[in-house]
């Protein structure tokens, strides 16, 4: 008997794990259907397509048995996917959900807005008198592309299960449902930091009696306010790699040159070998620390190449299980999520290496050289065949799962004679920009191998590529503003970020708080991620925050 945890087979459910563990409580898994009559609460995580979800609990004989659990009247709590299957059926699946909620989940109208919708958004209370835990003033992390909308015109009984709405563009949706037994929150509570291990902790620690008798909401008809309140996230990146002793350390690149320069005087007559490589932390205690500071999300790229394959020579797992045993906001993991084979003969897909990532306590995985290469089948077959990573991974966990990060370099032409296909992309040097870009014109042409080979295709023809495969956000890094800190290259994320209805994360070239300031006011873009400047404590985390808030910029907390 006991707190009891559903794992469907899909999505981080490591990260619930570790925080019901921080918080102080104990739990088992659902491992078999009969291990349902054994719970006296039951807590239901996900990640992940609709379809995806119901289809594992289906093939493992979990589907009713789940359905029975709720209609016992024993406490549930379900979170993102353990909320939709609530509700009868989803726009994304032609399955059926459980019912319990009578109306559709459905997607976010995207002619206003990116979708998915991630990062950080209020939840608003129906009854501000019954709060269970949620905190009008706090900031919870969101990562889907379907919801319920918030219509009690036409749906009441549906609507008196909503325990909090939230605006995303101009529209309203259920952000959290609470009724009788049954609590659930399309928010994750445990990547929303301290406010949402408070959440969890609350529902926790409550008499079981207090957790299955959640009065109805009442009926409240709202409009959407003329902004949402969604806020702009700031990311903290940490580039991992092995260094010569064979220690993984977070390393920073200029122009994504990693190592040393040579202190030692120029001699023709003799060999310049490469400095050692730039350590400046481990990975762990970086991460660490800027969670504590405020990192609205982290990312580990791992940048160094496999001996063998990227399950077998991956220390990179044990990183990832360290760090989401100590940071409670979402986690992206990149490096080696590709298809391959181990030296035996035995072969590894990219979905096999991303669930590995998940299950480490990975929220998201990053794709970089494969999702060139995938974009430029389909230019050359018409289609999509289904076997990218993009789409494989998208297929399982839902495309806000996967980031596609993209590293271009500029093509610098005539503007005078150039006439050439990527004409229409080019970018014009302005007077009163830097004196060596004025009177210059370029395109963005994507690379591979870490910037060391350079591909016939635009950035454009990339990101609007990945988008159609499946890609639920974009991370724009640029090879040419890389550890220059010159400030973001604004042509290239502007350029980007019209041309695609997903997020874009801005990277590459941030040396001060002035410029997050500058991408946000100069582009409609989500993020923006640093590294070297957060690493090296030239400007903290907060310091920019501050900025924000004083330039009246949606920040979290």
């Amino acid at each position: 008997m006991g707190l009891y945890l559903l794992d469907y087979g899909a999505g981080n459910v490591q990260s619930l794990a570790n925080s019901i563990t921080s918080l102080g409580h104990t739990f088992k898994w659902i491992s078999d259907p009969a291990d349902f009559a054994k719970a006296t609460s039951l807590v239901f995580p996900g990640v992940g397509a609709f379809e995806t979800a119901i289809g594992h609990l289906e093939s493992s004989g979990l589907l009713e048995p789940l359905r029975e659990y709720i209609l016992s009247g024993r406490p549930y709590f379900g979170i993102c996917i353990g909320m939709q299957v609530l509700f009868q059926s989803s726009a994304e699946a032609s399955t059926r959900g459980l019912g319990v909620i009578p109306c559709p989940i459905e997607r976010f109208d995207d002619h206003d807005k990116s979708v998915p919708h991630i990062g950080w958004n209020a939840a608003d209370l129906l009854d501000t008198k019954d709060s269970a835990g949620v905190d009008a003033l706090s900031s919870y992390y969101f990562v889907h592309s379907y919801c319920a909308k918030y219509k009690p015109e036409l749906y009441p009984d549906a609507m008196q299960w909503a325990h909090t709405t939230t605006q995303y563009g101009q529209e309203l949706f259920l952000s959290s449902v609470r009724k009788g037994n049954v609590y659930a929150t399309q928010f994750h509570p445990e990547k929303s930091g301290a406010a949402g291990l408070a959440l969890l902790d609350a529902w926790l620690r409550k008499p079981i009696s207090e957790n299955i008798s959640a009065p109805s909401a009442p009926l409240i008809s709202r409009v959407p306010s003329p902004k949402h309140r969604l806020t702009k996230r700031i990311v903290a990146c940490m580039d991992v790699r092995a260094n010569d002793e064979g220690d993984l350390v977070v390393t920073k690149g200029d122009q994504y040159d990693v190592r040393e320069k040579s202190t030692l005087p120029s001699d023709p007559l003799v060999a310049n070998t490469a400095g050692a490589v730039r350590n400046l932390g481990k990975p762990v205690a970086l991460a660490a620390r800027y969670y504590q500071a405020g990192a609205d999300e982290l990312c580990l790229l791992n940048i160094t190449s496999f001996r063998h394959s990227p399950l077998q020579d991956q220390p990179m797992l044990a990183v990832v299980r360290a760090a989401a045993e100590c940071v409670f906001v979402p986690l992206t993991i990149g490096g080696g999520i590709k298809d391959s084979v181990d030296p035996d003969g035995t072969k590894r897909s990219a979905l096999e290496v991303a669930g590995a990532y998940f299950r480490a306590g990975a929220d998201k995985v990053s794709i970089g050289s494969e999702a060139v290469y995938a974009v430029e089948r389909l230019r050359s077959s018409g289609k999509a065949d289904g076997t990218s990573a993009i789409e494989t991974i998208a297929h399982a966990y839902g495309n806000q799962a996967v980031v596609v990060s993209i590293d271009p370099r500029r093509a610098y032409v005539d503007p005078a004679t150039y006439d050439g296909p990527f004409k229409s992309e080019l970018v014009y040097g302005q007077e009163g920009g830097p004196s060596n870009e004025v009177g210059k014109a370029w395109w963005y042409q994507c690379t591979v191998s870490g910037g060391r080979e350079n591909r016939e295709l635009s950035v454009v023809q990339l990101a609007q590529g990945v988008a159609s495969l499946g890609a639920g956000e974009i991370l724009v890094n640029s090879i040419d503003r890389d550890g220059t800190g010159l400030g973001f290259d604004l042509a290239l994320i502007n350029l980007i970020k019209k041309s695609v209805k997903i997020p874009v994360v801005a990277s590459s070239g941030a040396g001060s708080a002035q410029h997050f300031l500058d991408v946000f006011s100069g582009t409609e873009v989500e993020a923006a991620l640093a590294a070297g400047i957060f690493h090296r404590e030239e400007v903290g985390i907060s310091e920019v925050k501050d900025a924000m808030r004083k330039a009246n910029i949606n920040v979290r907390k």
